[in-house]
């Protein structure tokens, strides 16, 4: 017996095209970074911030997001989180949307960011930058 439910197509294709419209992978969001069109938004905890972080990107914790400084309006704002378990980069996307910003979570986190070897900035370059 075929345990598996048939899925309706139609609400298949409006679901991928949704998730495809909103999400993005760490390899794509490195590609955006090098084209610059792209605020890169960083919701954890400023001490997690502090430990690393996507190039670039700033830091909004969960009590700053009634005023999100820093958000554009005039380019897409790229959120992310820890991993995708963790739902504070969904959850700061409703806010920011709710406020009239074009948002986009990644996908999986910045745990998986880092694992793919991507570029990260921490406090120690910061601070050897000033």
């Amino acid at each position: 017996m075929d345990t598996m439910k048939r899925h309706d197509p139609a609400k298949a294709r409006a679901y991928f095209e949704n998730k495809l419209a909103f999400t993005t992978g760490p390899i794509e969001l490195s590609r955006m970074l090098k084209s610059g069109n792209a605020t890169v938004v960083d919701v954890r905890a400023a001490e997690d911030f502090g430990k690393g972080h996507v190039p670039g990107a700033i830091n909004l914790p969960q009590g700053s997001w009634d005023n999100p400084r820093g958000l554009s309006r005039d380019s897409l704002n790229i959120v992310y989180c820890n991993t995708q378990q963790c739902h504070l980069a969904a959850n700061a996307c409703l806010a920011f949307a709710s406020k009239g910003f074009s948002v986009m979570e990644l996908e999986s986190g910045f745990e998986t960011y880092k694992g793919h070897g991507l570029e990260v900035e921490d406090a120690t370059k910061l601070k050897a930058a000033a």
